[in-house]
Protein backbone atom coordinates (compact mmCIF):
# COMPACT_ATOMS: atom_id res chain seq x y z
CA UNK A 1 0.00 0.00 0.00
CA UNK A 2 1.47 3.51 -1.38
CA UNK A 3 1.77 6.38 0.98
CA UNK A 4 -1.06 7.96 -0.67
CA UNK A 5 -3.43 5.28 -0.14
CA UNK A 6 -3.29 5.49 3.13
CA UNK A 7 -3.18 9.36 3.38
CA UNK A 8 -6.59 8.39 1.71
CA UNK A 9 -7.72 6.15 3.41
CA UNK A 10 -7.03 7.92 6.70
CA UNK A 11 -8.92 11.55 5.43
CA UNK A 12 -12.01 8.84 4.82
CA UNK A 13 -12.08 7.50 7.85
CA UNK A 14 -11.98 11.05 9.92
CA UNK A 15 -15.17 11.60 7.01
CA UNK A 16 -16.74 8.82 8.36
CA UNK A 17 -16.11 9.55 12.46
CA UNK A 18 -17.55 13.13 11.77
CA UNK A 19 -20.54 11.46 10.45
CA UNK A 20 -20.66 8.76 13.39
CA UNK A 21 -20.46 12.19 15.60
CA UNK A 22 -23.23 13.59 14.02
CA UNK A 23 -25.26 10.70 13.83
CA UNK A 24 -24.62 10.24 17.80
CA UNK A 25 -25.45 14.19 18.71
CA UNK A 26 -28.93 13.25 16.51
CA UNK A 27 -29.55 10.47 18.81
CA UNK A 28 -28.68 12.52 21.94
CA UNK A 29 -31.44 15.14 20.87
CA UNK A 30 -33.43 12.73 20.56
CA UNK A 31 -33.28 10.47 23.30
CA UNK A 32 -34.16 6.90 23.58
CA UNK A 33 -33.67 6.49 27.21
CA UNK A 34 -32.11 4.44 29.60
CA UNK A 35 -33.99 4.53 32.79
CA UNK A 36 -32.05 3.32 35.55
CA UNK A 37 -32.89 0.08 37.70
CA UNK A 38 -31.20 -2.12 40.12
CA UNK A 39 -28.56 -3.52 37.61
CA UNK A 40 -27.45 -0.21 35.82
CA UNK A 41 -24.22 1.51 36.52
CA UNK A 42 -25.71 4.68 35.91
CA UNK A 43 -27.99 6.64 38.39
CA UNK A 44 -29.72 9.11 35.80
CA UNK A 45 -31.77 8.37 32.65
CA UNK A 46 -29.33 8.80 29.72
CA UNK A 47 -30.23 8.38 26.13
CA UNK A 48 -29.14 4.72 24.35
CA UNK A 49 -28.73 3.99 20.37
CA UNK A 50 -25.09 5.95 20.25
CA UNK A 51 -24.14 2.91 18.31
CA UNK A 52 -26.27 4.10 15.01
CA UNK A 53 -23.50 6.54 14.56
CA UNK A 54 -21.17 3.42 14.30
CA UNK A 55 -23.99 1.50 12.35
CA UNK A 56 -24.18 4.83 10.19
CA UNK A 57 -20.27 5.22 9.16
CA UNK A 58 -20.33 1.86 8.41
CA UNK A 59 -22.35 1.45 6.29
CA UNK A 60 -22.30 4.56 4.36
CA UNK A 61 -18.62 3.45 3.93
CA UNK A 62 -19.60 -0.21 3.25
CA UNK A 63 -21.55 1.72 0.27
CA UNK A 64 -18.48 3.72 -1.46
CA UNK A 65 -16.67 0.48 -0.92
CA UNK A 66 -18.92 -1.69 -2.96
CA UNK A 67 -19.37 1.29 -5.92
CA UNK A 68 -15.63 2.06 -6.41
CA UNK A 69 -13.11 -0.37 -4.70
CA UNK A 70 -13.37 -3.39 -6.40
CA UNK A 71 -9.61 -4.60 -5.14
CA UNK A 72 -11.14 -4.60 -1.66
CA UNK A 73 -14.39 -6.69 -2.26
CA UNK A 74 -15.20 -10.00 -1.71
CA UNK A 75 -16.82 -12.18 -4.12
CA UNK A 76 -20.13 -10.13 -5.08
CA UNK A 77 -22.61 -12.84 -3.17
CA UNK A 78 -20.44 -12.87 0.04
CA UNK A 79 -20.41 -8.73 0.20
CA UNK A 80 -23.91 -8.65 -0.03
CA UNK A 81 -24.66 -11.33 2.65
CA UNK A 82 -22.61 -9.98 5.20
CA UNK A 83 -24.02 -6.60 4.41
CA UNK A 84 -27.92 -7.41 4.38
CA UNK A 85 -27.12 -9.63 7.46
CA UNK A 86 -25.67 -6.80 9.41
CA UNK A 87 -28.55 -4.51 8.79
CA UNK A 88 -30.38 -6.81 9.77
CA UNK A 89 -28.87 -7.20 12.93
CA UNK A 90 -28.94 -3.73 13.59
CA UNK A 91 -32.41 -3.06 12.78
CA UNK A 92 -33.61 -5.56 15.14
CA UNK A 93 -31.03 -4.32 18.02
CA UNK A 94 -32.38 -0.52 17.17
CA UNK A 95 -36.12 -2.27 18.16
CA UNK A 96 -34.94 -3.99 20.93
CA UNK A 97 -33.17 -0.72 22.27
CA UNK A 98 -36.70 1.08 21.41
CA UNK A 99 -39.17 -1.66 22.53
CA UNK A 100 -37.05 -3.94 24.20
CA UNK A 101 -37.80 -7.06 22.36
CA UNK A 102 -37.59 -10.68 23.69
CA UNK A 103 -34.40 -12.54 24.06
CA UNK A 104 -35.92 -15.35 22.03
CA UNK A 105 -36.53 -13.03 18.41
CA UNK A 106 -33.45 -11.07 19.37
CA UNK A 107 -31.28 -14.78 19.15
CA UNK A 108 -33.59 -15.71 16.12
CA UNK A 109 -32.84 -12.56 14.18
CA UNK A 110 -28.61 -13.34 15.25
CA UNK A 111 -29.12 -16.68 14.08
CA UNK A 112 -30.73 -15.87 10.74
CA UNK A 113 -28.05 -13.34 10.07
CA UNK A 114 -25.50 -16.12 11.53
CA UNK A 115 -26.59 -18.30 8.66
CA UNK A 116 -26.49 -16.04 6.27
CA UNK A 117 -23.26 -14.94 6.26
CA UNK A 118 -22.63 -19.03 6.43
CA UNK A 119 -24.54 -19.68 3.38
CA UNK A 120 -22.68 -17.20 1.30
CA UNK A 121 -20.11 -18.96 1.71
CA UNK A 122 -17.89 -16.98 4.83
CA UNK A 123 -17.19 -20.25 6.74
CA UNK A 124 -14.59 -21.66 8.29
CA UNK A 125 -12.82 -25.29 6.74
CA UNK A 126 -10.57 -26.50 8.64
CA UNK A 127 -8.27 -25.60 12.19
CA UNK A 128 -5.24 -25.97 13.87
CA UNK A 129 -5.02 -28.29 16.32
CA UNK A 130 -2.19 -28.37 19.16
CA UNK A 131 0.05 -31.01 18.81
CA UNK A 132 -2.46 -32.49 15.62
CA UNK A 133 -1.89 -30.12 13.33
CA UNK A 134 -4.31 -28.88 10.54
CA UNK A 135 -7.44 -30.69 10.53
CA UNK A 136 -10.10 -30.82 8.01
CA UNK A 137 -13.53 -29.38 9.89
CA UNK A 138 -15.85 -30.80 7.11
CA UNK A 139 -19.93 -30.41 8.28
CA UNK A 140 -18.35 -29.36 11.65
CA UNK A 141 -17.04 -26.01 10.09
CA UNK A 142 -20.03 -24.28 9.46
CA UNK A 143 -21.96 -25.32 12.67
CA UNK A 144 -18.54 -23.85 14.28
CA UNK A 145 -18.49 -20.79 12.10
CA UNK A 146 -22.53 -20.17 12.89
CA UNK A 147 -21.55 -20.62 17.11
CA UNK A 148 -18.57 -18.13 16.83
CA UNK A 149 -20.75 -15.52 15.29
CA UNK A 150 -23.05 -16.19 17.89
CA UNK A 151 -21.24 -16.19 20.80
CA UNK A 152 -19.28 -12.97 19.62
CA UNK A 153 -22.02 -11.11 19.05
CA UNK A 154 -23.79 -12.03 22.01
CA UNK A 155 -20.39 -11.62 24.23
CA UNK A 156 -19.91 -7.93 23.04
CA UNK A 157 -23.61 -7.07 23.84
CA UNK A 158 -23.06 -8.28 27.58
CA UNK A 159 -20.17 -6.35 28.16
CA UNK A 160 -21.65 -3.30 26.88
CA UNK A 161 -22.33 -1.75 30.78
CA UNK A 162 -20.28 0.59 32.03
CA UNK A 163 -19.03 4.12 30.41
CA UNK A 164 -16.44 3.73 27.44
CA UNK A 165 -15.44 0.11 28.08
CA UNK A 166 -16.70 -1.41 25.06
CA UNK A 167 -16.37 1.22 22.89
CA UNK A 168 -12.78 1.90 23.91
CA UNK A 169 -11.63 -1.58 23.50
CA UNK A 170 -13.45 -2.14 20.20
CA UNK A 171 -11.33 1.09 19.01
CA UNK A 172 -7.89 -0.35 19.91
CA UNK A 173 -9.24 -3.46 18.32
CA UNK A 174 -10.27 -2.57 15.26
CA UNK A 175 -7.16 -0.32 15.06
CA UNK A 176 -4.72 -3.13 15.34
CA UNK A 177 -6.80 -5.28 12.96
CA UNK A 178 -6.66 -2.76 10.26
CA UNK A 179 -3.11 -2.99 11.08
CA UNK A 180 -2.83 -6.19 10.74
CA UNK A 181 -4.91 -6.71 8.01
CA UNK A 182 -3.61 -4.09 5.64
CA UNK A 183 0.01 -5.57 6.37
CA UNK A 184 -1.62 -9.33 5.52
CA UNK A 185 -2.81 -7.48 1.76
CA UNK A 186 -6.74 -8.38 3.38
CA UNK A 187 -7.99 -5.42 1.64
CA UNK A 188 -11.89 -6.17 2.86
CA UNK A 189 -10.94 -6.76 6.45
CA UNK A 190 -8.23 -3.59 5.94
CA UNK A 191 -11.51 -1.54 5.27
CA UNK A 192 -14.09 -2.87 6.92
CA UNK A 193 -11.92 -2.91 10.71
CA UNK A 194 -10.75 1.02 9.71
CA UNK A 195 -14.67 1.95 8.99
CA UNK A 196 -15.99 0.39 12.25
CA UNK A 197 -12.74 2.24 13.91
CA UNK A 198 -14.31 5.31 12.50
CA UNK A 199 -17.39 4.88 13.59
CA UNK A 200 -16.12 4.44 17.27
CA UNK A 201 -14.19 6.96 16.82
CA UNK A 202 -17.26 9.52 16.33
CA UNK A 203 -19.30 7.46 19.17
CA UNK A 204 -16.53 7.53 22.18
CA UNK A 205 -15.96 10.71 23.23
CA UNK A 206 -19.77 11.09 24.09
CA UNK A 207 -19.67 7.50 25.72
CA UNK A 208 -16.62 8.28 28.85
CA UNK A 209 -17.27 8.35 31.88
CA UNK A 210 -19.70 10.36 32.87
CA UNK A 211 -21.76 9.20 29.47
CA UNK A 212 -23.67 11.56 27.83
CA UNK A 213 -25.29 8.58 25.84
CA UNK A 214 -25.08 4.63 25.92
CA UNK A 215 -24.43 2.63 22.56
CA UNK A 216 -27.38 0.26 23.29
CA UNK A 217 -27.85 -2.77 21.59
CA UNK A 218 -27.57 -1.45 17.62
CA UNK A 219 -24.43 -0.74 18.31
CA UNK A 220 -22.85 -3.50 20.53
CA UNK A 221 -24.71 -6.03 18.46
CA UNK A 222 -23.84 -4.76 15.12
CA UNK A 223 -20.25 -4.78 15.81
CA UNK A 224 -20.16 -7.90 17.70
CA UNK A 225 -21.62 -9.45 14.60
CA UNK A 226 -18.93 -7.70 12.07
CA UNK A 227 -16.37 -8.32 14.43
CA UNK A 228 -17.08 -12.22 14.41
CA UNK A 229 -17.54 -12.22 10.76
CA UNK A 230 -13.90 -10.26 10.00
CA UNK A 231 -12.31 -13.36 12.16
CA UNK A 232 -13.97 -15.69 9.71
CA UNK A 233 -12.62 -13.59 6.47
CA UNK A 234 -9.29 -12.89 8.38
CA UNK A 235 -8.87 -16.72 8.19
CA UNK A 236 -7.57 -16.65 4.91
CA UNK A 237 -4.84 -14.74 5.36
CA UNK A 238 -2.74 -18.06 5.94
CA UNK A 239 -3.83 -21.90 4.13
CA UNK A 240 -4.04 -23.52 7.72
CA UNK A 241 -6.67 -20.19 8.67
CA UNK A 242 -4.54 -19.70 11.81
CA UNK A 243 -5.36 -16.26 11.13
CA UNK A 244 -9.14 -16.77 12.30
CA UNK A 245 -7.29 -16.51 16.07
CA UNK A 246 -6.41 -12.94 15.42
CA UNK A 247 -10.14 -11.03 16.27
CA UNK A 248 -11.03 -13.44 19.14
CA UNK A 249 -7.43 -13.14 20.38
CA UNK A 250 -7.91 -8.95 20.11
CA UNK A 251 -11.12 -9.15 21.94
CA UNK A 252 -10.26 -11.88 24.58
CA UNK A 253 -10.80 -10.04 27.75
CA UNK A 254 -14.28 -9.25 26.66
CA UNK A 255 -14.46 -13.07 25.05
CA UNK A 256 -12.96 -14.10 29.03
CA UNK A 257 -15.59 -12.02 30.66
CA UNK A 258 -18.65 -13.16 29.44
CA UNK A 259 -17.43 -16.83 29.27
CA UNK A 260 -16.36 -16.94 32.62
CA UNK A 261 -19.69 -15.05 33.92
CA UNK A 262 -21.85 -17.40 32.14
CA UNK A 263 -19.68 -20.51 33.48
CA UNK A 264 -20.12 -19.61 36.67
CA UNK A 265 -23.84 -18.32 36.72
CA UNK A 266 -24.01 -21.79 35.04
CA UNK A 267 -22.42 -23.84 38.23
CA UNK A 268 -24.02 -21.66 41.00
CA UNK A 269 -27.33 -22.71 39.63
CA UNK A 270 -28.47 -19.48 38.06
CA UNK A 271 -30.57 -18.60 35.21
CA UNK A 272 -27.75 -18.22 33.21
CA UNK A 273 -30.10 -15.90 30.67
CA UNK A 274 -31.89 -14.06 33.84
CA UNK A 275 -30.69 -10.32 34.33
CA UNK A 276 -27.54 -9.74 36.60
CA UNK A 277 -24.50 -7.28 37.32
CA UNK A 278 -22.11 -10.20 38.47
CA UNK A 279 -19.47 -9.75 35.07
CA UNK A 280 -16.31 -9.34 36.45
CA UNK A 281 -16.35 -5.74 35.30
CA UNK A 282 -19.77 -4.61 36.86
CA UNK A 283 -18.58 -6.39 40.53
CA UNK A 284 -14.83 -4.14 40.26
CA UNK A 285 -17.04 -1.08 39.70
CA UNK A 286 -19.43 -2.72 42.18
CA UNK A 287 -16.54 -2.97 44.48
CA UNK A 288 -15.59 0.79 45.06
CA UNK A 289 -13.54 0.90 41.80
CA UNK A 290 -13.95 3.71 39.56
CA UNK A 291 -15.71 3.41 36.00
CA UNK A 292 -13.49 5.33 34.42
CA UNK A 293 -10.36 2.74 35.97
CA UNK A 294 -12.52 -0.21 35.25
CA UNK A 295 -12.98 0.57 31.46
CA UNK A 296 -9.05 1.82 31.21
CA UNK A 297 -8.18 -1.49 32.60
CA UNK A 298 -9.82 -3.44 29.71
CA UNK A 299 -8.49 -0.68 27.21
CA UNK A 300 -5.21 -1.70 28.60
CA UNK A 301 -5.98 -5.42 27.98
CA UNK A 302 -6.69 -4.13 24.56
CA UNK A 303 -3.36 -3.12 23.63
CA UNK A 304 -1.42 -6.36 25.19
CA UNK A 305 -3.83 -8.39 23.04
CA UNK A 306 -3.00 -6.07 20.01
CA UNK A 307 1.03 -6.00 20.71
CA UNK A 308 0.99 -10.11 20.93
CA UNK A 309 -1.51 -10.17 17.31
CA UNK A 310 1.26 -8.57 16.04
CA UNK A 311 3.61 -11.14 17.63
CA UNK A 312 1.01 -13.80 16.72
CA UNK A 313 2.15 -12.96 12.89
CA UNK A 314 5.75 -13.42 13.56
CA UNK A 315 5.24 -17.19 15.04
CA UNK A 316 5.97 -20.66 13.69
CA UNK A 317 2.73 -22.48 13.15
CA UNK A 318 2.76 -24.72 15.63
CA UNK A 319 3.10 -21.89 18.38
CA UNK A 320 0.36 -19.67 17.20
CA UNK A 321 -2.22 -21.54 19.10
CA UNK A 322 -0.49 -20.75 22.39
CA UNK A 323 -0.75 -17.14 21.66
CA UNK A 324 -3.62 -17.42 23.82
CA UNK A 325 -1.97 -18.49 26.96
CA UNK A 326 -0.73 -15.06 27.94
CA UNK A 327 -3.89 -13.00 27.84
CA UNK A 328 -5.13 -15.94 29.65
CA UNK A 329 -2.82 -15.49 32.24
CA UNK A 330 -3.77 -12.12 32.56
CA UNK A 331 -7.31 -12.44 32.99
CA UNK A 332 -7.04 -15.01 35.40
CA UNK A 333 -5.13 -12.24 37.46
CA UNK A 334 -7.59 -9.91 36.67
CA UNK A 335 -10.09 -12.39 38.06
CA UNK A 336 -8.18 -12.63 41.47
CA UNK A 337 -8.02 -9.43 41.91
CA UNK A 338 -11.71 -8.42 41.48
CA UNK A 339 -12.57 -11.32 43.26
CA UNK A 340 -10.09 -9.67 46.40
CA UNK A 341 -11.95 -6.65 45.97
CA UNK A 342 -15.46 -8.24 45.86
CA UNK A 343 -14.50 -10.47 49.05
CA UNK A 344 -13.45 -7.07 50.77
CA UNK A 345 -16.15 -5.59 49.92
CA UNK A 346 -18.88 -8.25 51.26
CA UNK A 347 -20.46 -8.16 47.65
CA UNK A 348 -22.50 -11.34 46.53
CA UNK A 349 -21.50 -12.77 43.41
CA UNK A 350 -25.64 -13.60 42.55
CA UNK A 351 -27.84 -10.67 41.87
Amino acid sequence: MTLGALSQHLLFALALALLSAAAVRAMIRWPILDIPNGRSAHIVATPRGGGVGVVAAFIVGMLVLYRVADFARLEERQFLGVILAALAIAGVALADDIWNLSARLRLLAQLAAALVAVGTGLSLSRLALPYVGVTELGWVGPALTVFWILGCTNAVNFMDGLDGLVGGTLLIACVALAAIAGAEGGRFVYLSALMLAAGFAGFLPFNLAPARIFMGDVGSQFAGFMLAVLAVAAARFDASQLSFLIVPLLLFGLLFDAAFTLLRRGWMGDRVGAPHRTHLYQMAQRSGMPALAVAATHWGFALFQAALAVLFLQLRPGLKPLVVLPPLAVQLLWLAYVAMRVRRAGLSWRG
